[in-house]
């Protein structure tokens, strides 16, 4: 029995030997390299000259039901929607796809710009819907879903025929048609090495201004501290999501001189029973806190309001969970949801009951 014990413990320490030695020779004792099967689930990012881009195609019909289904609730129909994010389609001609520059983007009297306006290169589209979209459940559209998306998207902004697959074969073809091209300006030493024509000098000439130099503008009025919250504090009124936050106007403005502190997040309440956790855990893992708060809008109504509406109504809100909808909170749909039934109803009968935290 001895023995064999002593032939475990040697295995043992064999084996622990292994794996120190397999560790990161740079950080001896610290984790390990990652395989290359745990790599490739991150390296998914495809540049401008198309290196990384999987094989696959999709066609523009395929990409307007994926759209409609997935994608319209925030973007529009045709792309064109302003209501959750700033428009995709739209400010661009037949002309601009011939030069390779868009001409609105010149105009001080243009209202806005969109993606498609701005955008140089068709392999930006393809990665940042294949990484991000759809924004409540990303990384989940197949290879030929992000080439039909993507198809469908040039085909609403009149870069490819209605009839069009995309492919990996011909994106190089359809980058010759993107209305911005020849927008994108790489020769700003930004960049070492001759990757972008080793261009050693900025394209910027700015001098610093030594003498005679405009005086610094003064304020002649501003909002009075007392007033800063007559609305409410702006920083609870602001979406979760997006790079712009409310200031938190239940304090007065920082004066001149006075060190700026970042303002602290709104604290998240938490429920106090247990049908409570069960639901707001399922509201959460099926990204429905993305679009609604409790007891706020964010890009769809709140839970308590929809509770007030629909009282002890368990069947008739899980149908709608399930089935999506528009019109009765606004004209932002709710897509149908993939959610299994017993969820659905779970959700639904905390709903009815007031959705209290």
């Amino acid at each position: 029995m001895s023995r064999f014990r002593n032939a475990v413990l040697t295995v043992a320490l064999l084996a622990v030997a292994g794996m120190a030695s397999a560790q990161s020779s740079k950080f001896p004792g610290v984790g390990r390299d990652a395989t290359p099967k745990e790599v490739a689930k991150w390296d998914i990012d495809v540049r401008p000259d198309f290196k990384g881009l999987p094989a696959g195609s999709g066609s523009v019909a395929k990409g307007q039901d994926v759209w409609e289904g997935k994608c319209a609730h925030c973007h529009g129909v045709f792309g064109e929607s302003g209501e959750v994010f700033s428009p995709l389609i739209g400010g661009t001609t037949a002309e601009d796809i011939k030069n390779g520059r868009v001409a609105n983007l010149n105009r001080s009297d243009y209202p806005g710009r969109t993606t498609i306006m701005k955008v140089a290169s068709v392999s930006t589209v393809w990665d940042y819907i294949n990484r991000a979209m759809p924004w409540t459940s990303p990384k989940t559209l197949t290879t030929e879903e992000v080439y039909a998306v993507t198809a469908f998207l040039l085909n609403l902004a009149n870069i490819v025929p209605d009839n069009y697959v995309l492919s990996d074969k011909n994106i190089a073809e359809v980058q010759a048609r993107m209305p911005n091209r020849n927008g994108m300006q790489t020769q700003h030493a930004m960049w070492p090495g001759n990757e972008f024509a080793g261009v050693k000098k900025p394209d910027t000439a700015n001098k610093v201004c030594m003498k005679d130099c405009t005086p610094e503008p003064k304020v002649a009025s501003f909002l009075p501290d007392f007033a800063r919250n007559a609305h409410g504090n702006l920083l609870e009124q602001n979406r979760n999501v997006g790079a712009q936050r409310g200031a938190d106007t239940t304090k007065p403005e920082p004066k001149a001189g006075m060190p700026v502190t970042a303002a602290a997040p709104v604290a998240a309440v938490k429920p106090e029973n247990n049908e409570a956790k069960a639901a707001i855990a399922l509201l959460n893992k099926h990204s429905c806190t993305a679009c609604h708060g409790v007891d706020k809008k964010i890009v769809g109504p709140g839970f308590n309001e929809v509770a007030k509406k629909n009282a002890g109504k368990v069947d008739y809100l899980a149908g709608k969970i399930k089935a999506g909808g528009v019109g009765v909170y606004g004209q932002i749909p709710m897509p149908p949801q993939s959610l299994p039934e017993a969820d659905a109803k779970k959700i639904a009968e905390w709903i009815s009951k007031g959705a209290s935290k």
